[in-house]
């Protein structure tokens, strides 16, 4: 069965004015979600047990989708 994991995260390179003030991002990264792949949900999925499930926030392991912090994700620092 295809691995929906292997290609969640895609870059892309943004266009940098020689005019923008800001220092310049090369590489901008973003995350396509596991049920995009998944047009339709197949019969005898596997399954998380209830209590990964509730960890994980979904009982199948082909939609989970890890959350990865990278340096710029802003929000509070703690």
């Amino acid at each position: 069965m295809w691995n929906p994991f292997v290609h969640q995260e895609r870059y892309w390179q943004p266009y940098i004015s020689p005019f923008d003030p800001c220092h310049p991002i090369r590489f901008k990264k973003y995350v396509v979600p596991p049920n995009q792949y998944i047009p339709f949900q197949p019969p005898n999925l596997p399954q998380f047990s209830p209590k990964e499930a509730l960890r994980r926030g979904t009982l199948w392991p082909l939609l989970y989708s890890p959350y990865r912090k990278t340096r710029y994700d802003g929000g509070n620092k703690r």
